[in-house]
């Protein structure tokens, strides 16, 4: 064999050693968009503690105006079932039972119906009447609540009491523990006609929301369980509500923050009377439309300070539903793996 000449070795060994030599390590890079990042997150920072900030300040705020009636009233205020601005007495359990029951008869309504809704919209609806009906739908919360109040009060108020009070009268007036619910005059003003307009109001806000998160449920969940048999019943049962309950409570419980704190449309309908009946066909009153009839009118020290401790009370509803949501989600996740 002939050996390789050195013309030809001398190139061989300068790649061999090229190769063999340990490569450089990489120049340190310099951090680029560090400021830009520190700013972003003070930025972020600031706004979430600005949301907190505000939150203390309006609780703070609602309860020093709120002192004067309850110095007056102590703990008797939550108790007592008297409002009488001649006489500076002053009682919040008739607005927080008005607040209450309607918020409650809303959601009765509102949920099965928004939840028939949702599971049209999303498994069972045509393709030519999916987007009208969810834009239908849509629009009925882009409603003015005075427009509610004006409808409820002289278009569903007298029809209710003449023909729809009647008949429930007749059907569960002499029942045994639901009956005093339905007995009254059917004048079509009362609790119950509040709480079906609130129940109007609140359905488009929990249907969106419902609808919403039934869609991004994945579909090779459903499909799968289509596969081995199941219903649409099942599937929505089983499948899409399980993966989606954390948003279906979340729109409950902001279509129960809006039956809370919704003002006009309950201010038409509901009596305004401040009185506490077993009858829903009677008139009662909310927080909110207490608010709204006498705030400009309350000129003294003690009355201002009971509408504003009305006030404080409806935060503190708000507040406690949410947290209840919150632990409801919680126990909920608690159970998750342990059915099989």
């Amino acid at each position: 064999m002939t050996p390789p000449s050195s013309g030809t070795l001398a190139p061989a060994l300068e790649a061999g050693a090229r190769v063999a030599s340990p490569a450089r390590p990489p120049a340190p890079r310099r951090p680029v968009g560090r400021l830009q990042d520190t700013l972003f997150e003070r930025a972020t920072l600031f706004f979430a503690l600005l949301v907190l900030g505000i939150l203390f300040a309006i609780i703070a705020a609602l309860t020093v105006a709120a002192l004067p009636a309850f110095r007056e009233f102590g703990f008797g205020f939550f108790t007592t079932n008297v409002w009488n601005p001649v006489t500076k007495q002053f009682g919040a359990l008739a607005t927080i039972y008005g607040t209450v029951v309607t918020s409650v008869i809303a959601l009765l309504i509102a949920v099965p119906v928004s939840f028939g809704i949702a599971v049209f919209l999303t498994e069972m609806s045509p393709a030519w009447l999916k987007r009208p009906l969810g834009t239908a739908v849509e629009l009925l919360a882009a409603i003015p609540s005075i427009i509610y109040g004006m409808w409820g009060l002289f278009v569903f108020a007298p029809l209710f009491g003449d023909y729809v009070q009647p008949a429930l009268t007749a059907i569960f007036g002499d029942l045994w523990i639901i009956g005093p619910l339905f007995q009254g005059a059917p004048n079509g003003i009362g609790v119950l006609s509040a709480g079906i307009i609130l129940s109007v109001m609140v359905i488009p806000f929990i249907a969106s929301v419902m609808r919403d998160v039934f869609e991004i449920v994945p579909p090779v969940l459903k499909e799968s369980a289509y596969g081995i048999g199941a219903t649409t019943w099942e599937v929505v049962w089983n499948v899409v509500l399980p993966y989606a309950r954390v948003g279906v409570i979340g729109g409950i419980m902001l279509g129960l923050g809006r039956a809370l704190g919704e003002t006009m449309a309950v201010t038409f309908v509901i009596g305004n009377a401040y009185r506490i009946s077993a009858s829903l066909f009677e008139p009662g009153q909310s927080i909110a439309s207490a608010l709204a009839n006498e705030f400009n009118e309350a000129a003294d020290p003690v009355h201002s300070g009971a509408l504003i401790a009305l006030g404080l009370i409806l935060f503190l509803l708000t507040f406690i539903v949410l947290a209840l949501s919150r632990m409801l989600l919680a126990q909920m996740a608690k159970g998750e793996g342990r059915k099989t």
